[in-house]
């Protein structure tokens, strides 16, 4: 049974928790000892700073949490294990590895009443591609987004307005996508395939 670190346990993350450990993970919210991958979840903007910027949209920062789950993805990093980021999880990923991110965008928000927008990617990624193919339509509650490419990393999906949906590393298992896999059912793409799919490559 994969052993998962969910990163940053000052929030219950419970559609991570309940995706996964109904795909057969062990999740871990405080001991890193003998976990075989990072997920990095959702949530708040990164503080600008971190990639060289002063406040140019991004709203409701956590500095706390942005120390934290940077030292988890160094730490993660360092140790070659395999590293999953989800929305800002995948921000976090490119900004940590000197990239930057659009601090604001039209169009990817959640709906006025709350619930996810839905959109098309299109993806040249194998993996993508053999869950998903060619295109497919996610699920979109964000107001930023990769920016220029963090060092290692390569676009791999992209929204029709040119957004780019899916990050990973060249040479490492460090993967990131901008939509939530974990609570993702359209009619194209289940995101439990995803899932699956990560935490089958630590088996």
């Amino acid at each position: 049974m994969p052993k998962i670190f969910l990163g940053w346990d000052k929030r219950p993350f419970r559609n991570y928790v309940n995706a996964l450990a109904a795909l057969g993970a062990e999740i871990e919210r405080t001991d890193l000892a003998d976990c075989d991958a990072l997920l990095l979840p959702g949530g708040a903007d990164i503080h600008p700073g971190r990639y060289g910027q002063d406040f140019l949209g991004s709203v409701d920062v956590d500095e706390a949490r942005d120390q934290c789950e940077w030292a988890l993805f160094r730490l993660f990093l360092e140790k070659h294990r395999p590293i999953l980021g989800v929305c800002r999880g995948a921000q976090l990923i490119n900004a940590a590895l000197g990239g930057t991110l659009h601090q604001h965008i039209e169009g990817h928000s959640r709906l006025a009443d709350g619930t996810d927008s839905m959109h098309a990617v299109h993806t040249d990624d194998p993996l993508l591609r053999s869950l998903y193919g060619e295109r497919f339509t996610v699920n979109s509650a964000h107001h930023q987004a990769v920016d220029r490419l963090g060092n290692g990393l390569r676009a791999v999906a992209w929204a029709d307005d040119g957004t780019i949906e899916a990050i990973r590393h060249e040479t490492l298992p460090i993967f990131g996508v901008q939509w939530h896999p974990e609570r993702l059912h359209s009619d194209d793409c289940s995101g439990d395939a995803l899932l699956k799919a990560f935490l089958n490559a630590l088996c």
